[in-house]
This record gives structure tokens, C-alpha cells and sequence, in this order.
């Protein structure tokens, strides 16, 4: 069964954007990058990828589909990007757009949780890496089965949190991790 990984960049206090949905103050330095065009290529979007050294033939070692919210898909769409991981199978969880602005892009307008576990029965490939956000975190909480968390050495006392909605209490174990030189940490865990 492959598996789901919510792989997110958040703050100390656990915020993956301000109120309004903004999240370009995270120090997002020369380390990080280097970071995640070695360990995340496919995590790195189509528009940014030739000028940080991604290829098109890079090899993606964790993710062969992504799950994402409305919210996390609008800044690239509003900037005319319809597709930003074209070199994934792309599903945006959606009630509001309903009709998709891209051929490589699927709209999911109902259940989110019986799309992933569709996705996770599939034999072969890789995993799937949720983007976010929050509400769909929430979600699909119960399917989550690792965390990539990328911690940024701020913190903004309010914003969006990594996960909305109703949670139980759910333990992981803590699988891997580095501190970069400017601070920002990536943590792995699985579900225990």
C-alpha cells in the first residue's frame, strides 16, 4: 500500500501561513533549497525547477502524486500557473472550481478521504505527498501515515495551523531529521 505524507513547511508555533494565506516570509535560504532539490525534487514546482537545478529528468525519489486543497493550489493558479507539479498526478480537493483549468489537473469535489485511500490501494509507484492545507490535513488525518515537517526558526503567534478541525490524539515516531545551517529544521515521522 503506498503511503501518505503530509510534507509541509510550518513555524515554531505550528503555522503554515498568516491569516490571510500568506507564507512568503519563511526563510526560505540557499540551505533549504539546496535541501529540498536533494532530498524533495519532485516537491520543488515546474516554474521554479530549471532555475534551481531541478531537471526534468531529476529523479524523484518520494512522490509520484499530490493532494492538495483549493487554497494551497490559488496563489499558483491566480499567477496563470495551472498545473504546478505537472511531473505529478495532480488532484486538488475542490467544491468551488468545477471544471478543471488544466488537463493534467483532476478535481476532487466530494470525499477526499475516499480519494486517498483510493490512491493509497494502488499497487506500485510512490508515495503521495499532501501540500495542504490545513482544512484537508484535518481531513485526512486518520490517513496521514508520515510527516516531512519543515520548521522555520520563527514564530507568528497566529495564522493557519498545520491541521484544522476536530483531531484525536494520534502518536508518531520521530524517523529522521536535520538542522540546516540557517536554523530550519526537517523532521520525519511515522505514524507509530
Amino acid at each position: 500500500m503506498r503511503k501518505l505524507t503530509y510534507f509541509v513547511g510550518a513555524s515554531l508555533d505550528g503555522f503554515i501561513a498568516d491569516k490571510d494565506g500568506n507564507f512568503d516570509f519563511f526563510p526560505v535560504g540557499e540551505d533549504v533549497l539546496a535541501h529540498l532539490v536533494a532530498e524533495y525534487p519532485e516537491t520543488i514546482p515546474v516554474h521554479v525547477a530549471p532555475h534551481v537545478g531541478v531537471t526534468p529528468d531529476a529523479e524523484f525519489r518520494h512522490f509520484d502524486t499530490v493532494v492538495m486543497g483549493r487554497a494551497t493550489y490559488d496563489p499558483g493558479l491566480k499567477a496563470g500557473i495551472t498545473s504546478p507539479y505537472s511531473h505529478l498526478r495532480t488532484y486538488v480537493v475542490t467544491r468551488s472550481i468545477v471544471e478543471s483549468p488544466d488537463p493534467t489537473v483532476t478535481l476532487v469535489a466530494d470525499d477526499p478521504v475516499a480519494k486517498v485511500r483510493e490512491l493509497k490501494a494502488e499497487s506500485g509507484g510512490k508515495g503521495i505527498w499532501l501540500a495542504g492545507g490545513a482544512q484537508l490535513a484535518g481531513a485526512l488525518m486518520a490517513e496521514i501515515d508520515e510527516l516531512v515537517i519543515k520548521t522555520y526558526p520563527i514564530l507568528m503567534g497566529t495564522g493557519i495551523p498545520m491541521l484544522a478541525g476536530e483531531l484525536d490524539v494520534t502518536p508518531f515516531t520521530r524517523t529522521g531529521g536535520t538542522v540546516l545551517a540557517s536554523g530550519t529544521s526537517v523532521a520525519t515521522y511515522s505514524r507509530t
